[in-house]
């Protein structure tokens, strides 16, 4: 939906929004990177809370403020490095929740099950952005999620350094 948004809210041409999410593109491999790093650093919680708060804050920022063209510009860094740093984790984090005899299964499922209920959300966005406006259903569904992340993180054990059999 960012395109969208960028050409329907922003009102920027269709080859305008290419340089905004360029920006978010390189955001979000510097944000993959330093996830990675963080995630064997602090933690595998930590790395979840850390950008789960930058996402909710950058998506907010992005959608909900009235910003300028230039600071839009400039916020895509931040918005594409927390909304994919959150990822590098991921993998490791679910593999070490498991016991051994269900790593497979439960990582699968776990990990495929947000990945369905997150399907939904495109639909929904679209279906809400006609009585609230795009920037306000993006912002619901992205914080609405990152929210899902914040308290799930807090809810699980940290598992850097355990020894997996």
């Amino acid at each position: 939906w960012l395109p969208t948004f960028l050409k329907t809210e922003r009102h920027l041409s269709v080859v305008g929004t290419g340089g905004y999410l360029l920006v978010i593109i390189v955001g979000s491999f510097v944000g993959y990177l330093t996830g990675a790093w963080l995630t064997d650093r602090a933690g595998r919680r930590a790395n979840l809370l850390i950008f789960a708060m930058l996402s909710g804050i950058t998506i907010y920022a992005y959608t909900q403020l009235r910003l300028t063209n230039d600071q839009m510009l400039v916020l895509g860094f931040p918005l594409g490095f927390a909304a994919s740093g959150i990822f590098s984790g991921m993998g490791a984090y679910l593999t070490e929740l498991f016991p051994s005899a269900v790593r497979a299964n439960g990582q699968g499922f776990a990990y495929n099950f947000g990945r369905g209920l997150g399907a939904l959300f495109p639909s929904l966005v679209g279906y809400l952005a006609h009585g609230y406006g795009l920037g306000m259903a993006i912002g619901m569904f992205a914080g609405g999620a990152y929210l899902v992340v914040l308290i799930t993180a807090l809810l699980l054990p940290e598992t850097k350094g355990r020894e997996i059999s």
